[in-house]
């Protein structure tokens, strides 16, 4: 892998691991593993109080990216606006294709579940299974758009819920 790619993020830096969500790197250290020695990003996902270790050579391949950019942002927040597509298959695969969009990391993907799965206070109540994947997508969405908006995570949860809840009216 070329330098210039395994240097994209530094320390600070605020990264999404798909698994995960948004996290900080913390730092850069060398660490053996099975005799090699390796470089690693050790990224704080203080909400979760989960520390992880990733190889830095492998960052990319693994779906590590940076914060997106206001525009695509905008353009989530924008897919929750949309009306919700929920398909007539049977609920253990849509969930299951809810979860994959989730740990994808793509943050247009995550907007799509939150619309998908939002309800509002006039409609039939949600499954537990289905509160906990929607529950997951929009704390996803909130850090995020925290993140990238400079924001604490209260106001993103506004934020969004005010999109949602325009929808709705």
């Amino acid at each position: 892998m070329s330098k210039t790619k395994k240097n994209e993020f530094r320390p600070d830096d605020f990264v999404v691991y798909p698994a995960h969500g948004v996290g900080r790197i913390v730092s850069i250290e060398e660490q053996e593993v099975a005799g090699l020695k390796l470089e690693m990003f050790v990224i704080s996902f203080e909400k979760d109080k989960m520390t992880l270790r990733v190889p830095t050579a492998r960052a990319t391949e693994i779906g590590m990216r940076g914060l997106a950019s206001p525009d695509l942002v905008d353009r989530a927040l924008e897919t929750l606006k949309g009306k919700a597509r929920v398909k007539r298959a049977m609920w253990s695969r849509r969930a299951q294709e809810y979860e994959q969009k989730i740990n994808s990391g793509d943050l247009l993907s995550i907007a799509e579940v939150v619309r998908d799965l939002h309800r509002s206070d006039d409609q039939r109540e949600q499954s537990y299974s289905e509160r906990q994947l929607y529950e997951a997508a929009l704390d996803r969405l909130t850090r995020e758009v925290a993140a990238v908006n400079g924001i604490d995570e209260g106001g993103a949860q506004k934020k969004v819920e005010s999109v949602l809840m325009s929808r709705a009216a």
